[in-house]
């Protein structure tokens, strides 16, 4: 008998624990090399545990358990032979899911030995996996509407998609029934470590908040005009998202303390443009990190923002895409956010907030004119930012957005580039 024992890795710099946050295989099962058997979160990302080598798998650690970086938490029986009939894991997952509707409409009238988790009157409460929770944010379906056959009755993918392909009984959709019960839930360690950030911020930072207002149809105009070639010729959609982060970049090298922090009794200061994108992602909220965003194409921006933002849904961000910011742009607009306060990203120094678009009547060279607008904010540090820099940032990335020619000449007017002036 040869039996491997699985160790936790090291995240990355600094990390020395780890939290089981969910195993993806049960005790006894054979699993295959390279196969994820669990979801582990750090203090600044969630990450995937592929088994080292196929066998039988041992758990030594449950879901939950916080556990040092090098400890054992499983054991992985090698010699063992794959049973009769198995199949690799992806593919017994494939089959289920496509099983479901196919076996519901071919099961008999009569009540079965097993409750059906899709046809009860009643749903049972259960805490559901990641990709269940996705998939019933996506489409909107309330927690405690499906049992869970996963283990101690956690909800998985599979019971979400066979609740799906059977439909809910209509009095399941007509509020949300109260019941007076409560439930309690143990937050990660990645939220854990959230808060401790936010309360910092406060505690720690002189923040002040800025605010401005930008007339979008410049941009939109654009958009409307280029969007299908960009998208033909780059392979990339053309979003808001490109234009802020330039515009970003062209006023920080014109305000260098607002992409500057603190370390101490010192200032440091950054010769280049490191811009964090705050993207929602099933674990909350994540900043990954554009490097080197004042040397990049609108399409280099996009391209960049779209494979982090996939990584962050799909759960594989890892401690390296989230660190080294020196600038970071959320986007509440999203969500339908009209205005907010940003917190500050530690150990940066300010932050900008984006907003949704609404039209509204502005004077426009005398005259009222119906423009799409959105508020922005800046919220920084009091300490190393004044209210000369911060407001000057954004006075200027507002008028770069608003001509966005601008950021082809470095946020000049290009009609006194061309006149030398």
């Amino acid at each position: 008998m040869s039996v491997l024992e699985m160790k936790v890795p090291s995240p990355g710099e600094s990390i020395s624990e780890v939290e089981i946050a969910q195993w993806l295989v049960s005790d006894g099962d054979y699993v295959e090399k390279d196969q994820a058997i669990a979801e582990v979160d750090s203090d600044k990302a969630t990450l995937e545990l592929p088994a080292e080598e196929s066998g039988i798998i041992t758990l030594k650690a449950a879901d939950g358990d916080v556990v040092k970086v090098g400890q054992v938490v499983c054991l992985i029986d090698t010699s063992a032979a794959r049973p009769a009939g198995a199949a690799p894991k992806a593919a017994e997952k494939k089959e289920e899911v496509k099983a479901v509707p196919v076996a519901e409409k071919s099961a008999p009238a009569v009540a079965a030995p097993s409750p059906d988790p899709v046809k009860n009157d009643s749903y049972a409460a259960g805490t559901p996996s990641i990709a269940a929770a996705k998939i019933m944010a996506e489409n909107s379906i309330p927690s405690g509407k499906v049992n869970g056959t996963g283990k101690d009755g956690r909800v998985t993918k599979q019971d979400v998609v066979a609740a799906m392909s059977a439909g809910f009984p209509v009095e399941a959709t007509q509020g949300w029934g109260g019941t007076r019960d409560q439930s309690r839930e143990k937050m990660s360690m990645l939220r854990r470590k959230i808060a401790e950030r936010l309360v910092s911020v406060k505690n720690e930072t002189a923040m002040l908040t800025t605010f401005n207002e930008v007339d979008m149809k410049p941009i939109m105009d654009l958009r409307a005009k280029y969007k299908e070639a960009f998208a033909k010729h780059h392979e990339v959609n053309l979003g808001f998202m490109s234009f802020f982060t330039k515009a970003v970049t062209e006023a920080l090298n014109l305000y260098p303390s607002v992409n500057a922090q603190i370390d101490g009794n010192e200032m440091i200061f950054h010769n280049y443009a490191d811009i964090g994108i705050a993207v929602s992602s099933p674990k909350g909220l994540m900043v990954p990190v554009v490097r080197n965003a004042e040397q990049m194409s609108l399409a280099e921006i996009e391209r960049e923002i779209k494979r982090l933002a996939v990584k962050a849904r799909d759960g594989k961000m890892t401690p390296d895409d989230m660190t080294g910011g020196t600038f970071t742009i959320t986007n509440g607009g999203v969500f339908g956010s009209m205005l907010s306060t940003p917190i500050i990203n530690p150990p940066q120094s300010a932050i900008l907030g984006m907003h949704n678009v609404v039209e509204r009547p502005v004077a426009i060279n005398g005259k009222v004119e119906i423009r799409p607008i959105m508020y922005v904010a800046l919220s920084y540090d009091h300490r190393i930012i004044d209210g000369k820099e911060s407001v000057g940032f954004l006075v200027k990335v507002k008028e770069m957005l608003e001509n966005p020619e601008r950021m082809l000449f470095g946020s000049k007017d290009p009609v006194a580039v061309l006149l030398g002036l």
